[in-house]
């Protein structure tokens, strides 16, 4: 039984994250609006969106590396450092972000299309309602093992007609869902609070 000081405490935690989620939002309606385009690096796209962040929502941080992939980057794992490449005219991309809004870490993401190609709008397209899919699926056993999860969503991406991209499907601090995640994703951190996490769908053609 949770005690009230604890459900105060949890729910302020929870508006606090809804909070860094919310303007993360915000943060990538700028970006798509302002400084997606081809012609330039990914490196500078990088370094504009850290301006842009600093400037318009206080960023002085980022808890992830920042994750600015195009074209076949896309296709590499996060842990991948590839050579920094020019984005091109009819380019799929996608940017990760860890912002640190005051204390709060938010972990977005999202992918654009340049151009007109069907397949790849087709893809960036799918992206949501897949995503909406697993966490439906999640939330109808909460109790499920980060393994379970992880195959919830590579199975959905191949019923869409798609691969799934990811080694991980989300995460905690050092927590995955992953192969060989075996602990239930409802289980309480070392003090007892709610973990909230974060689902990743990386889909690829």
């Amino acid at each position: 039984m949770v005690d009230n000081d604890t459900t105060v405490e949890e729910q302020k935690r929870a508006t606090f994250l809804r909070d860094a989620q919310c303007k993360a939002l915000q943060l990538f309606e700028e970006i798509e609006q302002r400084l997606i385009r081809p012609g330039i690096s990914e490196k500078t796209l990088s370094d504009e969106i850290h301006e842009l962040g600093a400037k318009r929502y206080g960023v002085r941080t980022h808890w992830h590396k920042r994750v600015i992939r195009s074209g076949p980057n896309t296709l590499l794992p996060y842990a991948e450092n590839p050579p920094d490449r020019i984005i091109q005219p009819d380019d799929i991309l996608f940017v990760d972000l860890g912002p640190v809004f005051e204390a709060w870490e938010a972990d977005f993401g999202r992918t654009f299309v340049l151009g007109d190609d069907p397949i790849k709008k087709r893809l960036r397209d799918a992206l949501q309602p897949v995503w909406a899919k697993v966490k439906s699926l999640y939330m109808e056993k909460p109790d499920m093992t980060g393994e379970k999860l992880y195959r919830i969503a590579c199975d959905v991406a191949i019923e869409e007609g798609w691969g799934f991209g990811g080694q991980i499907a989300g995460h905690l601090i050092s927590l995955y869902i992953t192969k060989g995640s075996t602990g239930q994703m409802s289980s309480r951190d070392a003090n007892g609070r709610r973990r909230h996490w974060i689902l990743e769908i990386h889909l690829v053609d």
